[in-house]
């Protein structure tokens, strides 16, 4: 039988590997929202690190 579905079994892993890689990055992801906030709040640190 493993022999015949083969194919079918490595796609299946492949399919359920993706799933989970791109769910992953979804659960993990930053939203825009905060990541402007985080970049603003950097670039103003670093200005005032020149200013002294």
């Amino acid at each position: 039988m493993l022999k015949r579905n083969w194919k079918r079994i490595g796609m299946i892993i492949l399919i359920v590997a993706c799933i989970f890689n791109i769910m992953g990055k979804l659960i993990n992801k930053l939203s825009l929202n905060k990541e402007m906030l985080y970049s603003a709040q950097y670039m103003q640190e670093e200005n005032e690190q020149n200013q002294k």
